[in-house]
């Protein structure tokens, strides 16, 4: 299989990760805007980061967002003084003295967006979140939902915790318009890195 290859409409193998289970997402602009402002409502229960092979940055928001802001496209997420994010979400036209290509445009705005799961060899979830590529199908931004295989210190949990999956049923429902919880996601009882 290449690095990352269909298996069926939404299961995909992503060499180094293994099996996913994606559900595909609008990329328009206020739509995102309304789920990015969703998740980080959360901010006490997600991580969010970047996650590529060779590569993972998991950062735990210090606080709520203390500013949610829309310009030229790019979406910031402040969290104060101690950090803050952009993300290409719209249009981004740049200024009149330097205009943004169309070329340019394209690369940098979120072309996919998604919905995942990270099965084990079983084809159980044992991971769950969202992820964001650009118009080059790089990698922009992953988050990282609660983990009912994992304690709140980000060790294997001795039993599942499966209250934290509040927030995957509720952007099911909100953004997948799926309203009855998926009895696979309660299947696992131990995290396991597959590959």
């Amino acid at each position: 299989m290449t690095a990352t290859t269909a298996v069926a409409d939404n299961l995909i193998y992503e060499e180094g990760t293994g099996y996913l289970e994606v559900f595909p997402l609008l990329v328009e602009e206020h739509y995102l805007l309304c789920l990015l402002t969703d998740v980080f409502a959360f901010w006490q229960q997600i991580q969010f980061g970047i996650l590529i092979q060779g590569s993972v940055i998991e950062f735990t928001p210090p606080n709520a967002p203390s500013l949610i802001k829309l310009k030229d496209g790019y979406l910031t997420i402040s969290f104060g003084l101690s950090s803050h994010f952009h993300l290409c979400i719209g249009k981004n036209i740049g200024t009149k003295r330097f205009p943004t290509s169309e070329s340019l445009q394209k690369t940098r705005r979120v072309a996919r967006a998604e919905l995942y799961r990270i099965l084990n060899p079983a084809m159980e979830p044992t991971s769950w979140g969202l992820r964001f590529f650009n118009g080059k199908n790089e990698q922009m931004l992953t988050i990282f939902l609660p983990n009912p295989l994992l304690s709140d210190c980000h060790k294997i949990a001795k039993q599942p915790d499966y209250t934290k999956l509040e927030l995957w049923l509720l952007l099911r429902l909100r953004y997948l318009n799926l309203s009855e919880p998926d009895p696979r996601d309660y299947l696992a009882k131990r995290f396991i890195h597959c590959c």
